[in-house]
């Protein structure tokens, strides 16, 4: 399942096993925190809609960046990855 948590500007979504866990690779970080990652589980249904409705998201994990990907909000070229872990931030203005 993909945790989703809502924020007033932010959508967080991440695989829900990382939750909690901190990964570091030479000068970057990546805290996947309970407050900020936390969320209702969804279904990659529900988190297509989400994603068709967000403006600003962050995305963390193998299975949330799969889902991303296959529905063209993003490209691997964006992607970075900390200790193995694929991150994307879309942030729109």
């Amino acid at each position: 399942m993909i945790s989703v948590q809502f924020h007033e500007n932010v959508v967080s979504l991440c695989d829900s096993e990382l939750i909690g866990k901190t990964f570091e690779e030479g000068k970057h970080f990546l805290v996947v925190s309970e407050i900020f990652y936390r969320g209702e589980e969804m279904n990659k249904k529900k988190v297509i809609e989400v994603l068709k409705n967000a403006i600003s998201i962050n995305l963390v994990g193998k299975k949330t960046i799969a889902i991303a990907l296959e529905e063209g909000f993003i490209q691997k070229k964006d992607i970075i990855h900390i200790q193995g872990v694929p991150h994307v931030q879309i942030y729109a203005f």
